[in-house]
């Protein structure tokens, strides 16, 4: 079993830093301190920070400072070497290594990025440290317009040159391999690990997106300025363009995702590419990158100011034309830190063709029983996968939606319907650069749904005095059709809010959907993620003054909330004094609560009333409420009122800087889940795969 490992490549360019992503991400979801560690670096150590580094110290959060994550750069170790220092560089590594070993339940270690002038150094000073740190080897081949007569023989070669140099290797991964040939790949290579047992063999196709370099990737690589579109530097460029014609030949030449390079005085090419990205007869362009320090003149900048959502982004960069579109010839895509869409689309890859289960079962058998933030989120990305749901999202024109929608889609997360008119939310997609033809798109007006929903509508609420005209136009409302969706069983369930209130959000749902038989109340929790563990608190966002019926409600939704996310509820109903030793009417309801409670769902470990640290703490429980099976230990906690659950889940999410997700709607028949109008893109994607468990229950 294996509690190491060193991720090897064979040559540059073989996306080793997507692989890194995917193992890091599956060590995160059994262990729960992982280090990551490069023995040796290709940049300065004063200089820029290591790109692999920087991505997946950024991605996830680990606990280390980055001068612990190296131990040399690559011009160190040559000099080393050739000045005789061999041993003690390769003690050096071994002694920084051992450093996390010893503070860490897990260390990922990775080798160099073979972009020096000295292949064959780099091929075998990592061989080298892998034997001398003694861990097993990840070993990745680079596939990239390789066919399977070529790629297998060399692939092998390579196993058996580091088999020869005493490396055991785990797994070998074939990336960027042509699709359709994945198969014949990993049929055709033989490689054992330790025990006489088949090495983990897998061949992940090309995704070019990831190849690909973006607009921001040109921004970094030209140090040029962003005039425009900061907010679509995530924008794919397939091809380059130099326009030195005129606009009217220019057009000719447009090709979809190219990024146009022209001098800043060339305001005609400018508005041609912005009217180019208007149109439905052009293809979309990238972005334009203005040479030779020129500004567009003023009256030009004004037109471009006056364009409401700026369609595509402008790059000012210093260099005539020529010198520019040669430097941006050396491009390549690379996976940054900031890029949430090609590091969704690599995790996703790689998802998709490594099985986990196996990979997973090699490792070291004593996982954490402890989990983290991260490994929280991981599994609810992992559950959701497992039993994918269709999940509707109203708000077709939020960017914030879109965004997330494309990485869910990239992630394999749920099925997806979107709704909006095509001629509003298109355009959005598109000047967005997103991906989003795996979603299934709806304009409630033009639904063939729409007749059958706005009757079905008419019938629930006529008793109430709603009319057929009435009926109409509500069934036109995104979030009513979207909640109806749902109901008809065309939907599993909704995520809404970015744009649009809780009310907008919940009312339909209640109108609609109606609670659980027996549930008088929709109530809400947060999951809140600590550094060692996940609590329930309930509620934190739905009901001002619950009464004790509707206290004890709340309980038992949170205790069924916590089931259905892994979490064994322990209930502590919470007040200012604990057991028996206070009296007023705020702890008599909770008492009452806690009688309804244990009435109702007795199969429920549920004590109170407790203060938040007998409830918390077990020493405090054990003066205040001794041999309690919950007191001390309690994993969900149920708030007399709004006011202090909100702000007690407020305190303890900056005071011990835990994560709070939520909040999560309870005590609907069919999943319906709010979001805060402030709401993150990864806040979208955590409430999908949130809601999508919820239907699975």
């Amino acid at each position: 079993m294996a509690k190491n490992l060193y991720i090897i490549a064979t040559e540059a360019r073989s996306g080793k830093s997507a692989i890194c992503l995917g193992v890091m991400q599956l060590l995160l979801k059994d262990f729960q301190r992982v280090a990551f560690f490069r023995p040796i670096i290709s940049g300065s150590a004063q200089g820029k920070k290591d790109h692999d580094i920087n991505l997946i110290l950024s991605q996830f959060y680990l606990n280390m400072r980055y001068e612990e994550t190296y131990a040399y750069t690559l011009d160190q170790a040559r000099d080393m070497i050739n000045q005789g220092k061999h041993t003690v560089l390769l003690e050096n590594i071994v002694a920084k290594f051992k450093e996390l070993e010893a503070r860490f339940d897990f260390v990922l270690c990775e080798g160099t990025d073979f972009l020096g002038s000295d292949s064959a150094f780099e091929y075998d000073i990592n061989a080298e440290i892998a034997a001398n740190l003694g861990i097993p080897v990840i070993l990745v081949a680079n596939g990239h317009d390789k066919p399977v007569d070529t790629l297998v023989p060399s692939t092998q070669i390579a196993i058996d040159t580091f088999a020869e140099k005493g490396l055991d290797i785990f797994a070998t991964i074939v990336n960027r391999v042509d699709p359709g040939i994945e198969q014949k790949v990993v049929e055709g290579i033989t490689c054992k690990y330790i025990g006489g047992q088949d090495c983990l063999t897998y061949a992940i196709p090309e995704d070019a997106t990831l190849g690909k370099p973006t607009v921001g990737d040109v921004a970094k690589w030209l140090n040029a300025q962003v005039l425009y579109g900061d907010n679509q530097l995530d924008t794919p460029i397939d091809d380059y363009i130099v326009a030195a014609m005129q606009v009217g030949n220019f057009l000719d030449y447009v090709k979809k995702g190219a990024l146009v390079i022209t001098p800043g005085d060339r305001a005609d090419v400018v508005l041609g590419c912005y009217a180019s990205r208007l149109s439905t007869s052009y293809p979309d362009v990238a972005g334009i990158v203005l040479t030779g320090g020129l500004d567009p003149h003023l009256n030009i900048k004004k037109l471009i100011d006056g364009w409401t959502g700026v369609p595509l982004p402008v790059l000012m960069a210093e260099g005539h034309t020529y010198k520019v579109a040669r430097i941006l010839m050396d491009l390549y895509g690379r996976i940054e830190s900031d890029d949430q869409k090609k590091i969704a689309t690599a995790l996703g890859t790689f998802e998709a063709h490594v099985k986990s289960d196996d990979f997973r079962a090699r490792l070291e058998a004593k996982r954490s029983s402890k989990m983290t933030p991260k490994m929280f989120e991981y599994s609810l990305i992992d559950k959701a996968k497992s039993d994918k749901q269709r999940i509707v999202l109203p708000e077709g024109t939020s960017a914030r939606i879109l965004r997330a929608a494309d990485i869910l889609l990239r992630r394999g997360v749920a099925d997806l319907t979107i709704l909006g008119k095509p001629a509003e939310v298109e355009p959005l997609i598109s000047q967005l650069g997103l991906d989003l033809s795996g979603a299934q798109l709806i304009d409630p007006a033009k639904s063939e749904f729409y007749e059958d929903y706005w009757t079905s509508y008419y019938e629930m609420r006529k008793s109430k005095g709603v009319t057929e005209e009435m009926a109409r136009d509500q069934m036109l409302s995104p979030t009513y059709f979207g909640t109806m969706m749902v109901q008809k069983g065309q939907a599993h369930g909704m995520v809404s809010g970015s744009i649009t209130t809780t009310q907008e959000t919940i009312r339909p749902a209640l109108q609609i959907i109606k609670t659980k038989p027996g549930m008088s109340i929709v109530s809400s929790v947060f999951l809140m993620c600590l550094s060692d563990r996940v609590l329930v608190f309930g509620d934190c966002a739905v009901n001002p003054t619950p009464n004790a019926q509707q206290l004890a409600e709340i309980a038992i939704q949170s205790a069924h909330t916590a089931l259905a996310f892994g979490v064994e509820p322990r209930i502590a109903m919470l007040s200012y004094s604990t057991g028996a030793s206070g009296s007023g009417a705020e702890v008599d309801k909770v008492r009452e609560a806690v009688k309804i409670a244990k009435e109702l769902a007795p199969e429920f470990k549920l004590e109170g009333p407790l203060q938040y640290d007998a409830a918390i703490d077990p020493e405090v429980a054990a003066l205040k409420m001794p041999g309690s099976e919950v007191a001390g230990k309690a994993s969900v906690f149920i708030f007399p009122d709004l006011n202090t659950g909100n702000n007690t889940y407020k305190a303890v999410q900056r005071a011990a800087q835990a994560v709070a997700i939520g909040p999560v709607l309870q005590g609907l028949n069919k999943p319906v889940n709010d979001l805060s109008r402030g709401c993150t893109v990864e806040d979208i994607v955590n409430t999908v795969a949130i809601t999508a468990i919820q239907a699975q229950h």
